[in-house]
């Protein structure tokens, strides 16, 4: 297992290669952007994007898409997975926020989770993206990498990786560690096909030795 400065290394390399590694979805609004972490699980960010901007132009407010029900909002998803269940979480958030928070995205990760659709990987992104509340999201990505890297335990529950990582990366740096690590999952360290026999952190990486032998 790495330590926690080879990790920081590490993610300071993944930095280095994509040094612009941000959030790619847009939203107008902090509710919007709550609404687009919800419908990207298990779905990419272009294609929330995609599909958004008539979403977001029919239920501006949190109180329009309180007032709907889950078969109005279908046809505006219903291009990504999961969309049946994807309605009910946004009509349902949004009936959350107009009851419990006034209209209003909350900012911890107590009231954040208490909507539906909403875990502790949406609520990260949303604390980090929204309020700048130090956070450190773990996705699909971030995971694959951290174990690929020996970060973390190759069963390492998501729960664990989150806390190594935050263990070994300084508070203020977590946000940007965490869009190298999704930039380096989706561009370098693929799930299939990954770019191994030019990675500069292969010495470190089990998976991309055993590639290229």
């Amino acid at each position: 297992m790495l330590n926690n400065q080879e990790i920081y290394d590490a993610i300071k390399t993944m930095r280095r290669e994509y040094p612009d590694a941000g959030t790619t979805l847009y939203a107008d609004t902090h509710f919007h952007f709550l609404l687009a972490v919800i419908l990207s699980a298990q779905s990419t960010d272009q294609s929330v994007n995609n599909l958004t901007p008539a979403l977001f132009d029919r239920f501006p407010t949190p109180q329009d898409l309180a007032a709907a029900e889950p078969v109005d909002v279908e046809p505006y998803i219903k291009r990504l997975g999961l969309y049946h269940n994807k309605a009910k979480y946004l009509v349902n958030c949004s009936r959350k926020l107009v009851t419990d928070f006034n209209g209003k995205v909350p900012r911890t990760l107590k009231e954040l989770t208490s909507l539906p659709g909403v875990g502790r990987k949406v609520a990260n992104v949303v604390m980090a993206e929204c309020f700048a509340i130090p956070a450190f999201p773990v996705d699909t990505h971030v995971s694959r990498v951290a174990r690929r890297l020996a970060m973390v335990p190759p069963k390492a529950t998501v729960l664990a990786i989150e806390k190594r990582l935050r263990e070994a990366v300084p508070k203020e740096k977590w946000l940007d560690a965490h869009h190298s690590m999704i930039f380096w999952g989706r561009y370098r360290c693929m799930a299939k096909n990954p770019r191994c026999n030019d990675c500069p952190l292969l010495p470190i990486c089990v998976t991309g030795q055993q590639n290229v032998i």
